[in-house]
C-alpha cells in the first residue's frame, strides 16, 4: 500500500508542477507553438536522465522514493502523449513547419538536456 501512497503523491504533484511550468510557458511565450508542453518535456528529460544517473550511481534512493519521483513525478509532469496531440494539430491546422520544429526540437534537444541531467548526476 506504501508503494502506491507514493506513487499518488508524486503523481499528483508531478501533474500540479506540470501545469504551473506549462501555464507559465504560455504566459511568457504566447500559444502560437506548444511552448508550454515543450518547456515541460525538457525539463522532464532533464530530471529523469539526473535522477536515473544520480542514483545509478549513488544508490540514495530507495526504492519508495524512486517510485515517488521517477515513476509517480516524472510520470505525471511529462508530456509525450500532449506533445504528439499538439503536433497533429499543427499539422491539422496547415502548421507542417511549425509540426516537424516541435518534433525535431523536442526529440533534439530533449536528448542533449537528458544528457547533460546524466553528467550532472555523474558529477554530484
Amino acid at each position: 500500500m506504501i508503494k502506491f501512497i507514493h506513487l499518488v503523491v508524486g503523481g499528483a504533484t508531478g501533474t500540479v508542477a506540470r501545469y504551473a511550468l506549462s501555464g507559465a510557458a504560455y504566459r511568457v511565450f504566447g500559444a502560437g507553438f506548444p511552448y508550454g508542453t515543450f518547456a515541460v518535456n525538457l525539463t522532464g528529460c532533464f530530471i529523469l536522465g539526473f535522477l536515473a544517473s544520480f542514483t545509478e550511481r549513488r544508490l540514495v534512493l530507495d526504492t519508495n522514493a524512486r517510485l515517488l519521483l521517477m515513476v509517480g513525478f516524472c510520470g505525471a509532469f511529462t508530456t509525450f502523449s500532449t506533445f504528439i496531440l499538439e503536433t497533429a494539430n499543427l499539422i491539422k491546422d496547415g502548421e507542417a513547419t511549425r509540426a516537424f520544429l516541435n518534433v525535431l526540437l523536442s526529440v533534439v534537444v530533449g536528448f542533449i538536456v537528458l544528457r547533460l541531467g546524466v553528467l550532472l548526476g555523474e558529477v554530484l
